[in-house]
């Protein structure tokens, strides 16, 4: 058996508390039926056999994940956990939430289901996410409530911050603190925005100019490097390439992977399934089928030519694009479909970022290579040991005296 991973992304509802301005999701109210998550884990678990897949990586989202309650979450994992045993299988969980809904009804389900471990977002500054009925300042100041809430209470907290202009207007500088500092914060990620879904009024502010954009993450992979990366602070990408470029295992993010078709899919509360959260709430041209519809996910995925399109991509950039001349090509692939999509309107064009990438590479392979360097310069030298005579030629030489 292959000790492969497989990942999901399960959307358990499309519900929403709150109002971003940006957000490309489909609102509407569905959630998934206590009912039916014995057949969405059977059908997991039988693509998991068919695939040699001894684990499958959950990740939680939504929507709102929160709304579905904690009850729902611990008996929901209780049986999944069931399953996979009598399947000699493994489920792991993961949860991301705005945390708005955050009480300490919670702890006991993250603490156990989910490894006491939640991720979250939270821009700086944040002009774009807000409450239905209040400001973003409102927003704000409940969500870091509810962040020290979930801190006191031992849960570890991972941020996503997405990127707009405000951001690079305020330094890379002046963010860093914001998260380190002031939020006190050990482990934050920088995601490039990308304006998904239906067009809408905001859209221009997260159209950044590659130049700005990829001068201010320089600047702030160089922040981190002086601040951060000695004393244990994670920087989601910066913290996965600093391990790649020094030869060690890295957990590249998505966007970077080899092909994402044959490592994760989504699927929503009815069944839905796409490529990612972004794909399914968005693009129904590009569904792959559904899960409670069809009679094997691995049949599914097998035949769907919507999946076939990303399956094919890598190698259409090589042909199309100019990523073959690239010296990164090995650690980006032509970067993410979703991001190409949303920006050209098709998935067969290389990641809109690219130069952003390129300049974030060669700052990571700076920045470790220094770092290799000054190891190797100031490692002890190895200790020479004395030759030590053979036996025989200890009696060669008392043949001669």
């Amino acid at each position: 058996m292959s000790d492969r991973v497989f990942s999901v992304i399960l959307l358990p509802t499309s519900e929403c508390n709150v109002a971003c301005d940006y957000c490309f999701e489909h609102k509407e109210k569905h959630r998934l039926s206590r009912l039916m998550v014995p057949l969405l884990t059977k059908r997991l678990l039988e693509h998991m056999k068919h695939g040699g897949y001894e684990e499958c990586e959950i990740y939680w989202q939504g929507g709102e994940a929160m709304l579905m309650g904690p009850q729902w979450f611990a008996d929901t994992g209780a049986h999944m956990a069931r399953a996979a045993h009598e399947a000699g299988k493994t489920f792991t969980h993961y949860l991301q939430t705005n945390l708005i809904s955050y009480s300490s009804a919670w702890k006991e389900v993250i603490l156990g289901l989910f490894q006491g471990e939640l991720g979250t977002s939270m821009d700086y500054p944040n002009p774009h996410r807000k409450l239905f009925s209040g400001s973003a300042e409102g927003y704000t100041d409940i969500w870091t409530k509810r962040l020290k809430e979930a801190q006191r209470d031992g849960i570890e907290i991972g941020v996503i911050a997405v990127l707009h202009q405000g951001s690079i207007d305020i330094g890379a500088e002046a963010f860093y603190r914001y998260y380190t500092e002031e939020l006190g914060l050990d482990n934050f990620q920088v995601n490039t925005p990308f304006p998904g879904g239906p067009a809408n009024e905001v859209e221009g502010q997260f159209r950044l100019d590659n130049r700005e954009l990829a001068a201010f993450l320089v600047e702030l992979f160089d922040v981190w490097m002086e601040r951060g990366f000695h004393s244990g602070v994670k920087l989601g990408p910066f913290d996965a390439l600093m391990d790649h470029f020094q030869g060690q295992a890295a957990r590249l993010p998505c966007i970077w992977k080899e092909n994402c078709s044959n490592q994760f899919i989504s699927v929503d509360s009815k069944g839905t399934v796409a490529q990612c959260d972004c794909w399914v709430t968005s693009y129904p041209e590009y569904f792959f089928g559904n899960i409670f519809q069809e009679p094997s996910l691995t049949r599914m995925l097998e035949t769907s030519p919507a999946r076939r399109a990303f399956v094919e991509r890598p190698g259409r950039l090589v042909e199309d694009e100019d990523c073959l001349e690239c010296r990164y090509l090995s650690i980006c692939h032509g970067g993410c479909p979703v991001r190409a999509y949303s920006a050209t309107g098709s998935l067969l064009k290389k990641d809109p970022y690219c130069e952003v990438y390129k300049a974030v590479f060669h700052t990571a392979e700076t920045h470790a290579q220094k770092l290799l360097r000054r190891r190797k310069s100031s490692a002890p030298p190895d200790r020479v040991q004395p030759v030590l005579p053979s036996l025989g030629g200890a009696l060669a030489t008392s043949r001669r005296v």
